[in-house]
């Protein structure tokens, strides 16, 4: 099992930075950052964009993976999105992953839209997503791509000279519904989950163990489906969207760890620490649970 963590894109570069070099000298596996154009209780703070923050990340890192989580269609065109992951898989050197899910209710689903637009619906939303991952998965694997949709079209697109990651960067696909898991079934090198959202307020942590044991098994099935072997695929579990503390203790985190090891996981993300947020965390227990917790479940 590997350590993961995202770091939210709230610090201009100069300090930024600092975080990123960090969690590499941790040991941390991968770092990510969430693609919103803003987020949450970080509305009305600063907030920069993802593909610009991982760029300065891989300039200043040499190891560590990085990513988004997630990507969503909310914002984004697959053919623009395309060129600027090539580029930043490049200046990387090959150390990118693509988290990618179809979206939510949140700002970015309305930020592109006029006052009198509704923002898309969950069928809406999986429809989009349904086009948006086969696309981006041709433009990133092919040198030119034409294609026309119901709602993107790619006409006579170039993207050479591809990925550094052959034959394409990794996908890791969010998603818990049966369309996304059959997207994540065919496409994704990872599937990610947060847990059941619909337990966070009331839940248990014993209901959300049973809440994502089932979402495996419905993976395993869409895998089994589409003729893969649902091992093949990371399983990564981004945390504090679910029931329970994990991070109140190392000892908690510890049995937190073991738990989705036995369920399958193979990389748990966590937060870093944001002073006066639902984020906050002593720093010396975020050090040791990133250096020490994970070691007895390599």
């Amino acid at each position: 099992m590997r350590l993961s963590t995202v770091i939210l894109p709230i610090h201009r570069w100069a300090e930024g930075q600092k975080t990123w070099r960090r969690a590499e000298d941790l040991g941390f596996h991968a770092a990510y950052t969430y693609d919103h154009l803003s987020w949450r209780s970080f509305r009305d703070g600063p907030w920069f964009g993802a593909l610009p923050t991982l760029t300065a990340a891989a300039t200043a890192t040499d190891r560590l993976r990085l990513g988004t989580l997630v990507t969503s269609p909310n914002f984004r065109h697959p053919v623009t999105l395309a060129k600027d992951l090539i580029t930043l898989d490049d200046v990387s050197g090959g150390r990118i992953t693509l988290g990618i899910g179809a979206g939510g209710n949140g700002f970015d689903a309305t930020a592109l839209r006029g006052s009198d637009e509704e923002p898309w619906t969950p069928r809406e939303r999986a429809d989009h997503f349904d086009e948006f991952v086969p696309l981006l998965d041709r433009l990133l694997r092919e040198p030119s791509v034409t294609q026309e949709g119901r709602f993107y079209a790619a006409n006579e697109v170039r993207n050479i000279p591809g990925c550094v990651q052959r034959p394409r960067l990794p996908f890791a696909v969010a998603a818990t519904g049966p369309r996304g898991l059959k997207l994540a079934a065919r496409y994704g090198e990872a599937w990610v989950t947060t847990g059941d959202p619909k337990l966070y307020e009331a839940g248990t942590p014993e209901q959300s163990v049973e809440a994502v044991r089932g979402q495996i098994n419905r993976l395993g099935a869409a895998c089994e489906e589409a003729g893969r072997d649902v091992f093949a695929l990371d399983k990564i579990l981004l945390t504090g969207f679910a029931p329970g503390r994990p991070l109140q203790s190392f000892d908690a985190f510890v049995d937190f760890a073991g738990t989705h090891f036995d369920l399958g996981f193979t990389e748990i993300v966590v937060h870093w620490p944001v002073p006066d947020s639902g984020f906050a965390l002593d720093t010396e227990l975020f050090e040791r649970i990133a250096t020490e917790a994970l070691a007895q479940f390599v």
